[in-house]
């Protein structure tokens, strides 16, 4: 899996966010979270396998971040921010033992 593509994906996350919500207002959550979600399985595996590369971590947090800030000022996104809440939760469990690093 090429990671620089990988994190140009996932950096766009949040522009997904807002689009998918302004095209398909029922359903725009739901499919950015089903796009976000695999992303995060990808950056896993990669985990799982020993390959996951720091700088995609760090992408993968800040759009996090992101996605979160968006959730709590745009109308209408509060409910994204359970979905990011539930990937972040999952990327943490890939930390260091002290939850504060990757690799570090």
């Amino acid at each position: 899996i090429d990671q620089k593509v990988l994190r140009h994906c996932i950096n766009l996350s949040s522009s997904y966010l807002v689009t998918d919500v302004t095209l398909n207002p029922e359903r725009g959550i739901s499919t950015w979270f089903t796009g976000f979600n695999r992303l995060m399985d990808i950056v896993c595996a990669l985990h799982a396998r020993g390959e996951l590369e720091l700088e995609t971590m760090n992408i993968a947090s800040k759009a996090c971040s992101e996605c979160w800030s968006i959730g709590g000022c745009w109308k209408g996104l509060e409910e994204a921010r359970d979905c990011v809440k539930e990937v972040a939760t999952r990327l943490k469990k890939l930390l260091d033992e002290n939850g504060k690093t990757y690799k570090g």
